[in-house]
């Protein structure tokens, strides 16, 4: 009986070693593909270098009075309330700063542009609207 156990615990360990090894063996394929191999890793999302620009306002810009925060809530819930909006037009940074509205993302269309921006405009307390949303090359 102590036998069986044994052989089953040695065939389950090199079972798993098996696997193991066959998982790295593949992982290690792709990650080290020959050259001109059709295959290549997929880029980071990263577009630090975009907002590295200083010169316009980020999400860290937006102001912690209360008054801009309701400017902002303001128009994120008329934003997210227009159905007609692309998710990409849902989802567009709205930073206030002493009653300045400054939107900034990509979004579907000018028309898609003018009614976000036609939104920040009609929110109380809104002094001026800062409008770089981008239209989207291939929507």
């Amino acid at each position: 009986m102590r036998t069986l156990r044994y052989s089953l615990l040695i065939a389950g360990l090199c079972w798993l070693g098996a696997t193991t090894a066959c998982n790295s063996s593949e992982t290690s394929k792709t990650e080290s593909a020959p050259p001109g191999a059709k295959y290549s890793a997929p880029p980071d999302a990263d577009n630090t270098a975009r907002n590295a620009n200083n010169t316009q306002p980020t999400a860290g810009s937006q102001a912690e009075n209360e008054a801009d925060r309701r400017i902002t809530a303001a128009i994120r819930q008329s934003v997210v309330g227009d159905k007609s909006l692309s998710v990409n037009g849902h989802n567009v940074k709205i930073i206030t700063a002493d009653g300045v509205v400054t939107l900034r993302g990509p979004v579907k269309n000018d028309q898609e542009k003018t009614a976000i921006e036609s939104k920040a405009k009609q929110v109380a307390g809104v002094t001026g609207v800062n409008n770089l949303l981008e239209v989207e090359k291939n929507p």
